[in-house]
């Protein structure tokens, strides 16, 4: 969510405000807490908690139309009264300034995840990068890492995979004890950007209860996509991603509902979810520019000959099905 956004009207730009949820039938959405980074000490959790307060504010100025959420049944409960349900994620570990009480203090503003790293390598997990490859630094997670993911589990915080390297991802699936999820990460095997998962990672994903949601930018789900400057990337965010790089190209929806199509028959529909990362990319498939048009990734997945129990499936009831899974989790290791 853009800090300066004003949601409750209707824009030619962008990609998500009210009236658009409304006309593309959302019950619910995530808001990222995210700043770029790396970040200098103390001013990860400083941004991160003005935008915890942001987000709050949003929900209470527009609380006709929008309701808080931590937990799934909140999220049904919202659906119920007719209002769309705002949660929020953490994009980026590094936020936490390397601190498990700030991590804990996520929590209780009301983050259902964290994911672990963005495009660069934080003091304890590595990164997949995002336009540029990186070296490893750590091998995945430092022993540090390790304890970010033990207290994710006891608080009941969903570890979120995206943006990790695959020896990140690997550590992870190691330690623990709660289904993870990649919030926002596509499939290599049908497009090899190093944002996306190699099948082996989410068959194990998916083996250990978790949730692989498919990313809608267009540089990650198509093959034929140019090369982008990582520079220009990086300074489209540091102005607050008001005007991306010129490309000049097409990405079709179908190259999207490959990677559904994909994951899907790897793992079934019961581990396949939306990520849309809407307002957090430069660059969407034709007809899928906001989230007015989901209806149209609908339509597509049943073309594809998917019925309406995995349509539902991919379209929310995952996700539902994951933090239920890990409240429960939570619940039965405080006692």
């Amino acid at each position: 969510m853009q800090l300066s956004w004003e949601i409750r009207e209707r824009h030619d730009d962008w990609h998500v405000d009210i009236p658009r949820m409304r006309e593309g039938g959302m019950s619910a959405v995530f808001f990222a807490i995210w700043t770029s980074g790396p970040m200098e000490r103390g001013d990860g959790p400083k941004a991160a908690f003005a935008q915890f307060d942001r987000i709050h504010q949003c929900i209470s100025d527009n609380s006709d139309a929008l309701s808080f959420a931590h937990t799934a049944e909140e999220i049904r409960s919202t659906k119920a009264s007719g209002r769309i349900a705002v949660l929020i994620g953490v994009e980026g570990g590094y936020l936490i300034d390397d601190s498990l009480e700030v991590l804990r203090e996520f929590s209780r503003r009301g983050a259902v995840y964290m994911t672990l790293t963005h495009g660069f390598h934080t003091n304890w997990a590595d990164s997949s990068g995002i336009h540029a490859p990186l070296e490893s630094h750590h091998g995945g997670l430092s022993d540090f890492g390790r304890e970010v993911i033990r207290e994710m589990n006891r608080i009941g915080m969903i570890v979120d995979v995206s943006h990790a390297s695959d020896d990140t991802v690997r550590d992870v699936l190691e330690i623990s004890t709660a289904p993870v999820m990649a919030s926002h990460s596509s499939c290599r095997a049908v497009s090899p950007h190093r944002r996306n998962l190699p099948d082996e990672l989410i068959r194990a994903i998916a083996s250990h209860g978790g949730l692989v949601q498919m990313n809608f930018s267009a540089a990650f789900i198509d093959p034929d996509f140019p090369e982008v400057d990582p520079h220009a990337m990086e300074n489209w965010w540091k102005s607050e991603m008001k005007t991306p790089p010129p490309i000049q190209h097409t990405t079709p929806l179908a190259k999207l509902v490959d990677h559904f199509d994909h994951a899907m028959q790897r793992v079934g529909p019961a581990h396949v979810g939306i990520g849309s990362d809407f307002d957090g990319v430069a660059f969407l498939p034709e007809g899928l520019t906001d989230c007015s048009m989901l209806p149209r990734l609908t339509e597509s997945l049943f073309d594809r000959g998917y019925d309406e129990v995995a349509v539902e499936c991919i379209l929310g009831r995952n996700v539902l099905r994951l933090m239920d899974e890990v409240q429960v989790r939570t619940a039965h290791g405080r006692r």
